[in-house]
């Protein structure tokens, strides 16, 4: 599982991102990310969730996500990027 960090905004979203992509190396079939202590961002973390999700599928590995933030599928569904983010 992959863990989202507490802040994720345009400042930190590169840093995070490479991390972030790092791990998936060593993630099973399915890759979960998980967004419980996700408490600051703004769209850069949706950035960010799309761009694990393209590295997956190049992978050959399932994407989904848990524990987002309601204001962040909020925004994702704004975006009309809702359906993308499947829940584990």
């Amino acid at each position: 599982m992959l863990n989202l960090p507490a802040t994720m905004t345009h400042e930190v979203a590169p840093a995070c991102l490479s991390e972030l992509r790092d791990g998936l190396q060593h993630e099973a079939a399915t890759v979960v990310v998980d967004g419980e202590r996700l408490q600051r961002f703004d769209s850069s973390a949706l950035a960010v969730l799309l761009e694990l999700r393209r590295e997956c599928a190049k992978a050959g590995k399932v994407f989904a996500v848990q524990k987002l933030p309601a204001r962040l599928r909020d925004l994702a569904a704004l975006y009309g990027i809702d359906a993308l983010l499947k829940p584990a």
